[in-house]
């Protein structure tokens, strides 16, 4: 099953100009933004999300991060995705800044529909024309709607 992401991400789980000093600090952020949209406790998702953050960076390149967790309480993978307003270090693989950071959370329990997940949104920030147009999105629909246009 191929997972789009529109799926994923609504228009509300675009941040824009997101200030944060540290790649800790924008974790935390999109922790507590995806705690109040699923009522969950902002501890529980921060604490997952820097815990996986520990085995490794999720920095994949390119200025993009995409750091991940698995919940109990998540019962469908869902996102936010937010455009700093100033690049930080975030121990990517190729060693560059980040400036575009996609926070998935992802059921515990189910088998590939995460994977799909994030496959998705690695996919759709790989793409360098969507990747460009976030950049440059003046406003949070316009960022949207470079994330969800169809390709071509």
């Amino acid at each position: 099953m191929t997972v789009e992401i529109k799926q994923l991400l609504s228009p509300g789980d675009v941040i824009l100009g997101l200030r944060a000093s540290d790649k800790r600090a924008v974790l935390r952020t999109l922790a507590r933004h995806m705690a109040s949209t699923l009522d969950l406790s902002p501890e529980e998702v921060s604490d997952a999300v820097l815990k996986r953050e520990e085995l490794g960076s999720t920095g994949v390149g390119n200025g993009v991060a995409l750091p991940h967790s698995r919940l109990s309480a998540v019962q469908q993978p869902v996102a936010v995705l937010a455009r700093l307003k100033r690049p930080i270090a975030f121990d990517a693989i190729d060693g560059q800044p980040v400036d575009v950071v996609a926070l998935v959370l992802l059921p515990a329990d189910s088998q590939g529909i995460p994977l799909n997940a994030l496959a998705c949104a690695a996919r759709t920030l790989r793409d360098a024309d969507v990747l460009s147009k976030v950049r440059r999105a003046a406003d949070r629909d316009a960022l949207y709607a470079a994330l969800t246009a169809p390709a071509g």
